[in-house]
């Protein structure tokens, strides 16, 4: 594709150099005018010679490789924003929990999993706690979390 072109480009050059060779040579006049206009003539024939001899396919942009390149970067990018969207609501709903402990004056740390839910975006799956059982947080956690008894952990520390 690159010596195509580089063979077009260079034609286009030694057109342009001839005309311009033979327009100094042609007397002022009626015959200059005829001169550069048949110069004119050639230069465009120059220009438009790949589309005329068929030598387009030299100059494909192979688009569909980079339709794909660009497709795998979009799906890339989307799986980052996915991540780190399920980072963030785990951190939050941790957080939560961490305060309704407060609240209730147990000292608690949660570590909490997310999957993907029915609308596509991540929801709080199952939930790790260090500290004491208590039944109250272990409620709010199923019915304000909708995360159910069966997927919440409860590792209690001994003082």
């Amino acid at each position: 594709m690159m010596e195509s072109l580089r063979t077009w480009l260079s034609s286009i050059v030694a057109v342009t150099l001839l005309i311009a060779m033979a327009e100094s040579l042609v007397p002022e006049g009626t015959m200059r005018r005829v001169a550069g206009f048949t110069g004119g003539l050639v230069l465009l024939l120059a220009l438009v010679r790949p589309v005329l001899a068929g030598g387009l396919p030299d100059l494909t942009l192979e688009t569909e490789k980079w339709t794909a390149a660009i497709e795998d970067q979009q799906a890339s990018l989307s799986r980052q924003g996915e991540d780190a969207l399920a980072a963030l609501i785990a951190e939050r709903t941790a957080s939560y929990i961490w305060d309704k402990g407060a609240a209730l004056g147990l000292e608690v740390k949660a570590n909490v999993e997310t999957r993907t839910g029915e609308a596509g975006l991540p929801v709080p799956e199952r939930v790790e706690l260090e500290g004491p059982y208590s039944k109250e947080l272990a409620d709010y956690i199923t019915h304000e979390l909708n995360i159910p008894p069966e997927r919440q952990v409860w590792n209690e520390q001994e003082n």
